[in-house]
């Protein structure tokens, strides 16, 4: 199906051109028929095929077919991170370009009042995750009794965050399901997701792409059995190795990703990390600077697995394997972008391996396994710098005074 076919208002197909955009994914081609006839659609496909695109062409479309005014919100997106709202927000800028529409993104760990300012000025479009969304609704800034649109991204995710609380309290202050249309997109639709579809959705069609594959085709996957103090010789000899244009390295906890990043520095590898903790502002310059190709190699934990468009990653690497299968396919979701070519790469340690099995039975295949050869692990590599003394002197300063303080506790008692 090629874009040009269907029947879009002029200025939402110039912003499709715009964006480059001709043949539809298969997730497009099989929505955007329903989405476009007015029908609630619950969408599952492999991470990277397009989805955003299915769901903001509808929105657009209805909004301009609609025309309605009031200056409250008349289309709302959900999702689960700051970091895909970012991304949404982007998209949907570049394709609405000339809808003239004002879209107003709100999230954590940015300027609270101008965004608050943002959406009391008024907005047609709001992009955001609960939380900060539910802020506003508190202080009255903005209502939602207008919304003719409503998308739940990564609806699943929004579960795993424990936001589905949160989720509920947002939809229970929209008009009624008959009264808008609504659209749910993730890579894995379960059972507690259909369940909140059919309870807050208008008779939705289930859209399903590759169900029984969930992983791309245009990835090659390969799996390496490695003990874990070797793992790092491995990664060198990798990097070395393979022509990795850009690459994102995904660690399971922030204490590991720092560790990493202080080792790769350590060896001449420039790299940054992010993870929950690292502040929001500085989130979204090292996303910048990787996106435009001034970082290459970019260390995360899953923060950055889902939703996030990175062109030109050519390499994911599971530095730790994740211990969530579905987070495997969210990973390597992020190399072979919109038809492109990539490579995932996995390091199985000790620990690691207990998660491989129920990993390869979600994903419904085994992952190919490579052996390091000897001459693959580099050996002579430098150790990261330890603490300066100072600070090690007063965390164990820290830790013998609280010491102290139990055993004072105790003899009390």
């Amino acid at each position: 199906m090629l874009f040009h076919t269907l029947p879009l208002p002029e200025s939402l197909s110039q912003g499709i051109v715009d964006a480059g955009f001709t043949e539809c994914t298969p997730i497009q081609a099989m929505t955007l028929p329903l989405s476009l006839a007015g029908k609630d659609v619950a969408g599952q496909g492999q991470t990277g095929t397009g989805k955003t695109a299915a769901f903001l062409i509808t929105l657009f479309d209805r909004l301009l077919r609609l025309d309605n005014g009031g200056g409250q919100p008349r289309a709302l997106i959900l999702a689960p991170t700051r970091e895909l709202a970012v991304q949404i927000e982007h998209d949907a800028r570049l394709l609405g370009r000339h809808c003239g529409f004002s879209i107003q993104a709100v999230y954590g760990g940015v300027d609270y009042d101008k965004q608050r300012d943002g959406l009391r000025a008024g907005g047609d479009i709001v992009i955001g995750t609960p939380g900060r969304l539910i802020d506003y609704l508190k202080q009255k800034v903005c209502g939602l009794d207008y919304v003719e649109m409503l998308v739940i991204d990564e609806a699943d995710r929004m579960f795993d965050l424990g936001f589905i609380g949160d989720l509920r309290y947002i939809l229970r202050r929209l008009p009624s399901y008959e009264r808008r249309q609504t659209l749910m997109f993730s890579a894995t639709l379960n059972h507690r997701v259909m369940e909140l579809a059919y309870e807050f959705m208008n008779m939705p069609e289930q859209v399903k792409v590759n169900r029984d594959h969930l992983t791309a085709d245009n990835i090659e996957e390969v799996l390496y059995h490695v003990a874990g103090k070797e793992k790092f010789s491995l990664l060198l000899g990798l990097l070395r190795r393979e022509a990795m244009e850009r690459v994102m390295i995904f660690v399971n906890t922030k204490r590991e990703g720092e560790r990493l990043q202080a080792l790769m520095t350590a060896n001449d590898h420039t790299s940054c990390m992010i993870s929950g903790d690292v502040a929001q502002e500085k989130r979204l310059r090292i996303m910048r600077e990787f996106k435009a190709g001034h970082l290459p190699v970019l260390i995360a934990t899953d923060v950055a697995s889902r939703g996030l468009h990175i062109e030109g990653v050519s390499h994911v690497i599971n530095y730790d394997l994740p211990e969530d299968c579905e987070d495997y396919v969210h990973r390597i979701g992020r190399t072979a972008r919109a038809g492109a070519r990539g490579k995932a790469i996995s390091l199985a340690d000790e620990r690691g391996v207990l998660s491989l099995e129920d990993i390869e039975t979600y994903i419904g295949h085994s992952i190919p396994t490579c052996w390091a050869e000897e001459e693959l692990l580099t050996t002579e590599y430098q150790r990261a710098a330890r603490a300066p003394w100072s600070n090690r002197g007063a965390h164990a300063a820290r830790t013998s005074e609280t010491a102290g303080k139990k055993r004072t506790h105790r003899r009390r008692r």
